[in-house]
């Protein structure tokens, strides 16, 4: 019992960063040419740094420790990437203009999943996931908000009641992973990998080419400063 209110507590708390990212992107009166160009950029660098962070500190190092050092890792990393480039031309994301959001949802799943799998294995790695999620979740919610505003005719109360309704999928996932993962320490290795390959799929085809802004310095820096976070996350639980 006291997992799996762990793992409800961890995804929500991971999933109200969505909405909550879109309610501070819904205050763009309060600046909107600051908050359009330069905030925005950063933001979505800050998004694709944290990402990276969390394939190469936690997501990668993890499956292939699962996974034995087996070079079968590799495979389902690239067939991760392979997929994830599938699932963006069958749904048409360029041509919808909604990247973030599909994103946000296409690594939050499976990083959910993995999650659930790991409290019930008592790994101590699973609390740095949770707030790598949670990290990641605050920026990919703030620039979904802002996609969903300027490509689809949704006025911001409904567009942060949607967004909010994305928070229980994260339980759901979670649990999943609990109850029919957890003694399959290979297959939550390989769906570590699996996301680790979609997401940096995700990070060079679209949040890297959004990122930039011509004669701005910010954006890049966003993208070291969110990879910093996710390494400084992990090394206080290191040290913890």
């Amino acid at each position: 019992m006291y997992e799996i209110l762990t793992i409800v507590i961890l995804t929500v708390a991971a999933g109200i960063c969505i909405p909550l990212g879109g309610l501070i992107a819904s205050f763009e009166r309060f600046h909107p040419n600051w908050l359009e160009l330069e905030f925005r950029h950063f933001i979505i660098a800050f998004g694709g740094g944290i990402l990276l962070g969390a394939v190469a500190i936690v997501l990668v190092p993890e499956g292939v420790s699962g996974m034995n050092g087996s070079a079968v890792a590799i495979l389902i990393i690239l067939a991760g990437g392979f997929t994830f480039f599938l699932i963006e031309r069958a749904l048409g994301l360029r041509r919808r203009e909604t990247p973030q959001l599909m994103g946000m949802l296409l690594d939050y799943v499976p990083e959910a999943i993995a999650l659930g799998g790991l409290v019930a294995s008592s790994s101590p790695i699973a609390p740095l996931l949770a707030l790598l999620i949670s990290l990641q979740n605050l920026p990919e919610g703030f620039n979904s908000y802002r996609e969903i505003i300027c490509t689809k005719e949704c006025s911001p109360k409904k567009t942060l009641f949607f967004m909010s309704k994305l928070v229980i999928i994260g339980p759901i996932a979670g649990l999943i992973g609990y109850y029919f993962l957890s003694e399959y320490q290979a297959v939550l290795s390989a769906i570590m990998l699996f996301a680790s390959g979609g997401i940096l799929y995700l990070i060079f085809q679209d949040i890297a080419p959004q990122s930039r802004l011509n004669k701005h310095w910010m954006p890049p820096l966003g993208a070291v400063v969110g990879f910093c976070v996710a390494l400084f996350s992990k090394m206080m639980v290191i040290n913890a």
